[in-house]
């Protein structure tokens, strides 16, 4: 199996600024890249960065930058990490643009780089969900699996359900 796994940014993906006096987060290379160096995953895998922003700044292009990708490549599935304020608008974006793949977006509520992280196992789901599902859009938060027209959030407590 052959996995591309595309970073977007979003909280996954922050950390702290490397100067002093920074306050802020800023966007990292891809958490996915930490996370399966600890894994030695049984497959191949190849990840790439589409861009480096916090989900409430993705735009149009930027999701059609994704979708161009997607239908470019010729993984066996793609996974994307996305920021989990507009994961679900990318979802929709994509479903009128890509067909016949496999996709996944998923991401976190905590930095990858914080310990008491959800990012490894919401990728860890992701990873595990590719053997099993159609091809499709889902989303995969907090241990679901769901089609992208199927999932839904709770605004108030931030979860995936």
């Amino acid at each position: 199996m052959k996995l591309l796994i595309i970073q977007t940014g979003g909280t996954i993906d922050k950390d702290y600024p490397h100067t002093t006096k920074g306050w802020a987060f800023e966007i990292d290379e891809p958490a996915a890249t930490r996370i399966l160096e600890l894994l030695n995953p049984s497959f191949d895998y190849e990840i790439v960065s589409a861009c480096k922003k916090d989900s409430l700044e993705l735009d149009q292009n930027d999701r059609q930058g994704v979708a161009d990708l997607i239908n470019s490549h010729t993984a066996d599935a793609y996974i994307i990490t996305h920021g989990t304020d507009t994961m679900i608008d990318t979802a929709n974006f994509l479903a009128g643009k890509i067909s016949g793949k496999k996709v996944i977006i998923t991401g976190a509520m905590l930095p990858q780089r914080f310990t008491n992280s959800d990012a490894p196992i919401n990728l860890g789901t992701a990873i595990g969900a590719v053997g099993w599902i159609k091809d499709d859009i889902y989303i995969a938060m907090h241990g679901v699996v769901k089609p992208y027209d199927e999932i839904q959030r709770d605004m108030e407590t931030g979860k995936y359900f």
